[in-house]
C-alpha cells in the first residue's frame, strides 16, 4: 500500500557504507534452556466429546506459539494420560538387592503414565505436565486444568495450580477455554499471553477493501466496516477500545475512527487531497498522521475527534506512517522521502532533532515501536530490487539490526504483539497476499488468513 503515498518520492542513489551488527534478540526472548512441556490431550464427556479436539489443538498451539517451552511430542509421552492428580499411583519402590549392593536407588516409575517419574524419565523427559479434561455441566463447557512441577516428589507437592474454565458448549467457548488455561500457564513462566488481544487488518474476501479483526490465532475473523470502497491502514488504541484507518468512501483519502465494535466517532478531516496512515498516542488521546493540506505529505497531530490539528514536520517530501513511541509517548519514527528513496526517521514529536535511522540504500517503510520503546521492526529492502521486502529488527539506539525473514515472497507491514515476543505481518510467501505471524527471532512461522487478499495487520488490544 505504500505506493498509493510515496509517488512523489524521487529515485536516489544508494548510499555506501558498512552494515550495523544484529540486534541482540535475548532482550526479547528469554536466553537459557527451554523447560520441556508435556502436553496430552485431554479428554471430553458428554457434549464436550466433539469440542474436545478443538479445544487440544488450540491449547498445544497455544503454548508452542509462546516460544517459551520446548513441547513434548505427544509420541514420545506415556500411553495412560492421568486427567487429574488423584489419578497418579505411588510406585512400589525399588528392589531390595539394589540397595544391598550399594548402588543408587532409582525413582520409582510405575511404567504405565500414572506416575511423575513416567512423565519425567526417558522418552518424554518433560520438566512439567499439564493435565486435565473436559465435560458438559447444563449447557456449559468445563474444562478442569492442572499444572505440575515434574521435579516434585508427590502430586501434592508437584501441583503448581489447578483451576476451572467456562465456555459456551461450542467451539468458541472450546478455544475459549484452552485460550484461558494456556494463558495462565504462560503467566506461571512469567510470559504474557495473547488472551484479550486483536489483530486487524484489510481484506478484499467481501469485494472490497474493508476492515477486519481477528483473534492471534486467526479465528472469530469478522467484518467491522462496509464502505465497499477502499478501506486501509488500520491503527488500534493503547487501550483496545477504537480502531482508526483510511478511506476513500467520501472521495480523496481521510481518516475514520470506530470503536472496536464497528460504531463510527467523530473525526475532523482538514481540507486536503490526503489524510492518512494515523497512529494513536500512548494515552489515547490524540492522532498523528500524513496530511497534504500544506502540498506535500506531512506529518500532523490532532485530538482523537480530529480538532487542534497542528503540522509538525516540515519538508518539501512525502511523509507518511508515523508511530508514537509507547513508552515515552515524546518521539515519532516516520517514512519519509527527503534523502530520496523512502526511508525511516526519528524526531521529537514537536518535530524537532530529526534524523535518519536507515541506512539510505534500498527502501524502508512501515515502522512499528516494540512495547518497551527500544526497537523497531520495519520493512526494508536492504538495496534489493524494489519490491522485494523484508522484514527487519532494529535498536533505535545503537542502529543494529538483524533481518527476520529471508527469500520467501514479499513481507511488510510488520507489527508488535502486546506480549513484546511476537510480530505480525503480511507475506505473499504462500501466493496472494495473506497474514501471519511470528517469533520476534523469526521462527514459529504461521499463517492466519487464507480467505481473499489481506494486508497491513496491526496486533492491540481487546477493548470487546
Amino acid at each position: 500500500m505504500k505506493r498509493i503515498f510515496l509517488l512523489g518520492i524521487g529515485i536516489g542513489g544508494i548510499l555506501a557504507g558498512l552494515f550495523a551488527q544484529e540486534v541482540d534478540l535475548k532482550i526479547i526472548l528469554k536466553a537459557g534452556q527451554q523447560p520441556a512441556l508435556a502436553v496430552p490431550d485431554f479428554r471430553g464427556a458428554g457434549g464436550a466429546g466433539p469440542l474436545i479436539g478443538t479445544f487440544n489443538q488450540t491449547l498445544f498451539a497455544d503454548l508452542e506459539s509462546s516460544g517459551l517451552f520446548k513441547m513434548v511430542s505427544k509420541s514420545m509421552m506415556p500411553q495412560q494420560v492421568p486427567q487429574q492428580p488423584t489419578d497418579f499411583q505411588t510406585p512400589p519402590p525399588p528392589r531390595t538387592e539394589t540397595r544391598r549392593r550399594g548402588r543408587q536407588l532409582p525413582q520409582p516409575t510405575s511404567g504405565n503414565g500414572l506416575w511423575l517419574t513416567d512423565w519425567s524419565s526417558p522418552p518424554a523427559s518433560a520438566n512439567y505436565l499439564a493435565i486435565g479434561y473436559a465435560a458438559q455441566q447444563n449447557d456449559v463447557l468445563v474444562a478442569y486444568g492442572w499444572l505440575l512441577n515434574l521435579q516434585r516428589e508427590n502430586p501434592s507437592a508437584a501441583q503448581m495450580f489447578g483451576k476451572r474454565y467456562f465456555g459456551s458448549l461450542d467451539e468458541n467457548g472450546a478455544r475459549k477455554v484452552a485460550h484461558e488455561f494456556a494463558a495462565d500457564i504462560i503467566g506461571q513462566f512469567g510470559g504474557k499471553a495473547l488472551l484479550n488481544t486483536k489483530i486487524y487488518f484489510v481484506s478484499n474476501r467481501s469485494g472490497n477493501k474493508e476492515i477486519w479483526s481477528m483473534d492471534p490465532d486467526g479465528s472469530n475473523q469478522h467484518q467491522i466496516t462496509r464502505f465497499n470502497s477502499i478501506t486501509i491502514q488500520p491503527a488500534a488504541s493503547p487501550d483496545g477500545t477504537k480502531i482508526a484507518f483510511t478511506s476513500f468512501a467520501h472521495g480523496n483519502p481521510a481518516i475514520f475512527v470506530f470503536t472496536a465494535e464497528g460504531r463510527r466517532l467523530p473525526f475532523y478531516n482538514q481540507r486536503a487531497s490526503m489524510n492518512a496512515t494515523p497512529d494513536f498516542t500512548p494515552d489515547g488521546k490524540q492522532i498523528l498522521y500524513s496530511s497534504t493540506a500544506s502540498g506535500w505529505a506531512q506529518i500532523y497531530i490532532a485530538n482523537i475527534n480530529g480538532t487542534d490539528f497542528r503540522r509538525i514536520s516540515n519538508s518539501r517530501a512525502v511523509e507518511v506512517e508515523p508511530k508514537v513511541n509507547p513508552k515515552t509517548g515524546s518521539e515519532i519514527v516516520f517514512v519519509s522521502g527527503r534523502s530520496g528513496p523512502q526511508q525511516i526517521y526519528r524526531m521529537n514529536v514537536d518535530g524537532a532533532n530529526v534524523e535518519r535511522l536507515t541506512p539510505g540504500e534500498g527502501e524502508a517503510s512501515n515502522p512499528s515501536w516494540h512495547p518497551d520503546g527500544q526497537l523497531i521492526a520495519y520493512a526494508w529492502t536492504r538495496g534489493y530490487a524494489t519490491g522485494n521486502f523484508n522484514i527487519f529488527v532494529m535498536d533505535v539506539a545503537t542502529r543494529n539490526y538483524t533481518q527476520l525473514t529471508h527469500g520467501a515472497g514479499r513481507n511488510e507491514n510488520p507489527c508488535w504483539a502486546p506480549d513484546g515476543r511476537h510480530l505480525v505481518f503480511m507475506s505473499t510467501r504462500s501466493g496472494r497476499p495473506q497474514i501471519w505471524t511470528m517469533l520476534a527471532d523469526g521462527t514459529q512461522l504461521r499463517q492466519v488468513t487464507t480467505q481473499g487478499s489481506n494486508w497491513t495487520p496491526v496486533w492491540g488490544k481487546s477493548g470487546m
